[in-house]
């Protein structure tokens, strides 16, 4: 999960192009904190929807994973 502009998005932790894990040590943003990155290839994704941006898996996205925040709780499905 990562929060970008005040909206909570989800993910499955799976690179479409590899099916591996994104990240190592827990770091699955840039440096610049814009996009979701796969640490095995350096694929990039948007926050906003999981499409990958560059890298091996352009024309993929990350698998959408529902959350919600309810009462100041996130709830995932």
């Amino acid at each position: 999960m990562v929060r970008k502009d005040g909206q909570l998005h989800g993910y499955v932790d799976v690179c479409p192009h590899a099916g591996w894990p994104l990240a190592i040590m827990d770091n699955y943003l840039t440096r610049t904190k814009d996009r979701l990155l796969c640490a095995g290839h350096g694929a990039l994704f948007r926050i906003e929807d999981g499409a990958c941006t560059s890298g091996p898996c352009a024309g993929q996205a990350l698998e959408a994973w529902p959350v919600t925040v309810r009462d100041g709780v996130i709830v995932v499905a």
